[in-house]
């Protein structure tokens, strides 16, 4: 059925469900218009497309309403450009995250983004699941850094945002829209990023607080003038205490690291990265929590409650909750619907990312779902994108 349009395609496996939900065949595209290609015909066939890249955050979102082709991005690996005297990277979504980071880092550069795998991650799943690790609150989020995209949408069309040179888009925003789209509104094919020197020094200040402690002493830390890259907090037991790492990147790393410590009142500098620092290391069930700084208390006291370990960032407003000890559907869907209470009364909102039942409130209220459906309806109006994949059922 897909062996007349000059695409790699292979008979799917169990291996190769999403959600539960076994694909009829597995797609691998080597180029941009091999994509076009793939999804021209299958929207002539009316067959739904997932798309993959390493498959670290694949089990992530609701299961699609129907799967026919399992799109995977692993054959489109190259970096395609590296202007290094204009910061400026361009590259296939299939590349890891690993592999891009070792080029650049010869150059002396990086892509200051953290993703919370340590292998098999790649530039297109980023961007898909708009994954934030810990300096997002000096340099941004994937979607501040992204300058460049181009996308293939349902129907075979071709579509580009931004270029290779740092500069406002005047018009449609592909790349913001498309971050974050969890595969919904088409592929994502290619990606250009903002670069930033690899830092001279780096030093980590690293302390164990008391819950009561963190919402004052993160403050502090995001108002200090020595300018930290990242604070994050960490809590594997529920009612133990919070270990706190502080990241200073750059010229007198040490000098500044110091003055932090002074600032939190206790804890030590040392070079060495804490060995949970921005990783994710159990997702069966993942829960994410985004608020306003002002909320940290609230969010620390009602996540101690649903029994979950915590890792985030305190200067952000967002944590992570993940179950370190199985956890049933009616024991998980209590403990998120209070959660959700307790934090939405603080300003914040909740998001299941990733658990095995379909009985869990994944989003909860989501004010801007009409203009959410609208846009799926405007980009894929046959729902052949990974149908069901997102909030609302989009």
């Amino acid at each position: 059925m897909l062996d007349d349009i000059g695409v790699t395609v292979r008979q799917a496996g169990e291996e190769d469900a999403v959600g539960g939900v076994r694909p009829r065949w597995v797609a691998l595209p080597e180029s941009v218009e091999e994509v076009a290609a793939l999804l021209r015909a299958c929207a002539e066939r009316d067959l739904a497309v997932v798309p993959a890249g390493g498959g670290t955050k694949l089990h992530w979102g609701s299961p699609p309403e129907r799967c026919d082709v399992l799109l995977d991005m692993c054959c489109m690996n190259e970096i395609l450009e590296h202007a290094a005297g204009d910061l400026v990277v361009r590259t296939q979504a299939g590349v890891t995250m690993d592999a891009l980071a070792a080029t650049l880092a010869e150059q002396g550069q990086e892509l200051a983004l953290d993703p919370p795998f340590t292998e098999h991650t790649t530039v297109g799943g980023t961007l898909a699941t708009a994954t934030a690790g810990p300096r997002a609150f000096r340099y941004g989020t994937a979607r501040d850094l992204l300058i460049g995209i181009t996308v293939v949408l349902p129907d075979g069309t071709i579509a580009k945002s931004g270029g290779k040179v740092v500069k406002n888009v005047a018009g449609y925003d592909l790349g913001k829209l498309f971050t974050g789209s969890q595969g919904t509104l088409g592929v994502i094919a290619e990606a250009t990023f903002r670069l930033h020197p690899l830092p001279a020094d780096r030093r980590w200040v690293t302390a164990e607080l008391d819950r009561a402690e963190v919402a004052p002493i993160a403050a502090a830390l995001a108002a200090s003038q020595a300018e930290p890259s990242a604070v994050e907090v960490d809590r594997p037991d529920p009612d133990g205490p919070i270990a706190l790492a502080v990241l200073v990147e750059g010229a007198e790393a040490e000098t500044r690291a110091l003055a932090l410590r002074e600032l939190v009142g206790k804890g030590s500098v040392t070079a060495e990265r804490p060995p949970w620092w921005g990783l994710i290391q159990r997702d069966e069930v993942l829960v994410e929590v985004r608020f306003p700084t002002s909320g940290t208390e609230a969010v620390l006291d009602a996540a101690a409650g649903t029994g979950f370990a915590l890792r985030g960032s305190p200067v952000t407003g967002r944590v992570l909750l993940e179950s370190w000890r199985p956890v049933g559907e009616e024991e998980l869907a209590a403990a998120v619907s209070g959660l959700r209470a307790k934090v939405e009364a603080a300003g914040g909102r909740v998001n299941v990312l990733a658990a095995p039942y379909a009985g869990v409130e994944r989003w909860g209220q989501v004010s801007g779902l009409p203009l959410m459906r609208r846009v799926k309806e405007r980009f894929d109006p046959g729902r052949m994108m990974s149908p069901g994949r997102f909030l609302g059922g989009i």
